[in-house]
């Protein structure tokens, strides 16, 4: 068995779709920088998800990260136990991922979450919240984590404040 080349991750995400992995693919590349569809390709043979071709493979890089995704029919469905975090560095970064996620169809949740209109689970974090919350005061990340569980979308200005007050 050859070894895995050095421009290849040894570890990445997979994603299992019921259908679209393309169209999804395509809509996490056009939102972040340094990300693209790869390939695409079928599965040559007939397979439990379908007959030679019905299973779409989709290799995809986001934020230079490598991803992998199948259409391949119903199996299970994407829920709160895996989801896909992206730590931004400011308000804007953060809006703008929010809004581009949530577009088309996607449903915000509390805390950071989101649920795009394909099912996956995002959180959408300031970079700078994981320090808050992990104060050696635990007064200061109390207060922080507080103001984090009252909102949907996070707001890096409210959680300083409530770091600071």
């Amino acid at each position: 068995m050859a070894k895995i080349r050095a421009s290849r991750s040894k570890i990445f995400t997979f994603l299992w779709y019921a259908k679209g992995a393309d169209k999804a693919a395509r809509f996490y590349a056009s939102i972040f920088p340094n990300s693209r569809v790869d390939r695409i390709w079928t599965l040559p043979t007939d397979s439990p998800s379908g007959p030679a071709g019905a299973v779409k493979v989709v290799d995809f890089t986001l934020l230079g990260q490598r991803f992998q995704a199948m259409t391949a029919g119903p199996h299970h469905d994407f829920n709160d136990a895996i989801s896909i975090v992206v730590l931004c560095d400011d308000q804007a970064e953060l809006d703008r991922y929010w809004d581009a996620l949530l577009g088309g169809g996607g449903k915000p949740q509390a805390c950071g979450w989101l649920i795009d209109r394909f099912g996956l689970r995002w959180q959408i974090v300031p970079a700078v919240m994981d320090e808050m919350m992990r104060d050696e005061d635990p007064v200061r990340s109390k207060r922080v984590t507080d103001a984090m569980l009252q909102m949907v979308k996070l707001d890096i200005a409210a959680l300083e404040k409530a770091y600071r007050s």
